[in-house]
């Protein structure tokens, strides 16, 4: 084990103790944490950097912000045991904090707002978002999810629907807009192991095989190259992970290009499964939900599934 001192040193000042106790808890931008402590976010960054430095904390841009979180290892483990026999920070903080919180729900009610309308047109042209949940549920089955991956998680729905039985769980994207409303999605639904990432869906920043469950929920459709999409996201899945893939199928609603940036107008079985084979997962189950009359949108779901290492060396 490495010596503590240069951990206890970068410890060795409040406003350091306060950030850790801050971000144990939520994901701050460093505007965000300037506005908690009343400090400058020169000198909040020169904080960040110390603690950086010692491997107590992460940071992350998305956009023109940069996101802090704390980091995993033994060394944060201690740390923490230490802040839960001291206390868990100043009332002042936590106060500065709820109104953090308030004025992210407030941009997220505004931004729900803005593009209700947009959203309300295409859920009315399908079956209802219940029916595809409770499908995406049956497919995937009532049994632990184990490490999840969603691509693509806009608001974070995906992350708040699975969350609850995944033992950690992280939502890709690539629009900070998107991440800060599933950040407070995340953190409204009271999952811990559960965060969030900014990430191009051809190029995920996650090693081989580090996924059991991985979802892409009606992203396929904005792709250029969706076969590319479909063999990222089966590189990340290990041994016996599953790829659930949920997106329309084909149509003939060419405004759809126009009006919403979708590039793919749908997708059928053959499609799906071709690019699942070539991505070594073979589709195991399947549902077309049909619309109902004056609805003119199937919503497909495709589940793949990677063998074991055993059975692909038996094959």
């Amino acid at each position: 084990m490495t010596s503590p001192l240069p951990v206890l040193r970068a410890l060795a000042d409040p406003t350091r103790l306060r950030i850790v106790a801050l971000v144990r808890g939520i994901e701050l931008a460093v505007g965000e944490l300037a506005l908690v402590l009343g400090q400058s976010q020169p000198r909040v960054s020169r904080h960040l950097k110390i603690l950086a430095d010692v491997g107590l904390i992460e940071r992350a841009k998305e956009g023109a912000w940069v996101f802090v979180r704390l980091a995993a290892g033994p060394e944060v483990e201690a740390v923490l045991a230490l802040l839960d026999l001291w206390g868990d920070g100043s009332a002042a903080d936590r106060a500065r904090l709820a109104d953090v919180r308030a004025e992210r729900e407030a941009a997220a009610a505004a931004y729900f707002a803005q593009h209700a309308s947009a959203w309300d047109e295409i859920r009315a042209l399908h079956v209802a978002e219940a029916e595809v949940e409770t499908a995406i549920n049956d497919l995937l089955g009532q049994g632990p999810l184990g490490r999840l991956l969603d691509i693509g998680t806009g608001t974070g729905r995906m992350i708040e629907l699975l969350g609850p039985r995944a033992t950690a769980a992280i939502g890709i994207d690539r629009s900070p807009e998107m991440l800060r409303l599933a950040r407070g999605r995340i953190e409204a639904a009271g999952l811990a192991r559960a965060e969030v990432r900014q990430a191009d869906m051809y190029h995920l920043p996650r090693p081989d095989g580090c996924a059991d469950t991985v979802v892409l929920h009606q992203v396929l459709h904005f792709a250029d190259a969706p076969g590319a999409v479909i063999a990222e996201a089966a590189r990340v899945a290990g041994p016996g992970g599953r790829l659930l893939v949920v997106d329309f199928a084909p149509h003939a609603l060419d405004e759809f290009r126009s009006r919403y940036a979708h590039v793919r107008l749908g997708f059928d079985d053959a499609q799906i499964a071709g690019w699942m084979a070539a991505a070594g997962l073979e589709v195991v189950r399947s549902r077309h939900l049909c619309p109902s009359e004056g609805t003119p949108l199937t919503v497909s779901l495709w589940l793949g599934e990677r063998p074991p290492r055993a059975e692909r060396r038996a094959a």
